[in-house]
């Protein structure tokens, strides 16, 4: 009888240590030990502290962190919870009490060590600006202290962890006829 040749069968065992290497290529990368980690919102700025380099407008400031979602140098945040009276822009005037709302955020924030703190369900607005609350270098809110002033409106369209608080704040600035509250007419329009 003749030999036969053994026909080879298929070879699964590169398919298998490939398969497994891709397995733990995923997983590695998922767990951030490849190449450089994602950082996101809540690791880069919750909690971090900053000097504030400009103030664009009431609710709104530039920070020195450089921001790596927009490549950019410097860091916008929009102030979580509140909203400001609009500054002018070149197709319609400042609404009123806009320029007292700057003047106020720049008085106690312009070349200041802030801190900043998120809410991790929503941490940048629909213009890509980093939400945050504001801490003050003495401990006091920024945000709190624009809603005291009656220079804000609470802006309830999103929940966060210090909706009541700035609600009361500003029924208080309300009932006193603070700021934007002394006259009742239009309140500002809402950015997020």
């Amino acid at each position: 009888m003749t030999r036969r040749a053994k026909r080879p069968g298929p070879r699964r065992w590169p398919w298998l240590v490939a398969g497994g290497v891709l397995i733990g290529l995923i997983i590695a990368d998922r767990s951030g030990w490849l190449l450089v980690p994602k950082i996101d919102d809540m690791t880069a700025y919750h909690g971090a502290s900053a000097e504030v380099l400009r103030v664009i407008d009431g609710d709104t400031i530039e920070i020195e962190l450089s921001d790596a979602m927009h490549d950019r140098p410097v860091t916008r945040i929009r102030f979580w919870g509140l909203d400001c009276p609009e500054t002018a822009k070149p197709d319609r005037p400042a609404d009123p009490y806009a320029n007292e709302a700057t003047e106020l955020t720049r008085m106690l924030a312009a070349d200041r060590t802030v801190t900043l703190f998120l809410e991790s369900h929503r941490t940048r607005g629909v213009f890509g600006r980093v939400l945050a609350h504001v801490e003050l270098p003495d401990g006091t809110s920024l945000n709190e202290a624009l809603l005291s002033a009656g220079l804000a409106v609470a802006d309830e369209r999103w929940s966060h962890s210090r909706l009541g608080r700035y609600a009361q704040l500003e029924r208080a600035a309300k009932r006193a006829g603070l700021g934007i509250w002394s006259h009742q007419g239009d309140s500002p329009t809402q950015d997020n």
